[in-house]
């Protein structure tokens, strides 16, 4: 029996992060993210909020040492009033996390 995993991992996430190496990438998206016309592999997380989930997975997988950026944002729109305050969460969640972090990569 495993022991201290967040039950926000479904076995069908915690397995695939078991099989992530250097190089692989995660994308946390929301519900409007076009995740089925951009891979075959989809893993849904209906229901929970992406600062919990990314702080349940980076209590288990680190991010990779070997990429100077290995967390992305999607950039905004040039012209996009949108507000995001919550990339300083995210920052600040991962900075808990990875001592080492180099800052995100922005994301056409």
């Amino acid at each position: 029996m495993l022991k201290n995993i967040s039950p926000l991992l479904s076995p069908e996430l915690i397995y695939l992060l078991a099989q992530m190496g250097h190089g692989d990438e995660i994308v946390f998206g929301d519900a409007n993210f076009p995740a089925e016309s951009m891979n075959k592999l989809v893993v849904r997380a209906d229901g929970h909020g992406i600062p919990e989930l990314l702080t349940a997975v980076l209590a288990l997988l680190p991010l990779d040492q070997y990429s100077q950026r290995p967390a992305g944002l999607m950039e905004k729109v040039p012209g996009d009033p949108a507000e995001t305050p919550v990339w300083e969460r995210y920052r600040e969640m991962i900075e808990g996390q990875e001592a080492e972090f180099g800052g995100f990569e922005m994301i056409e």
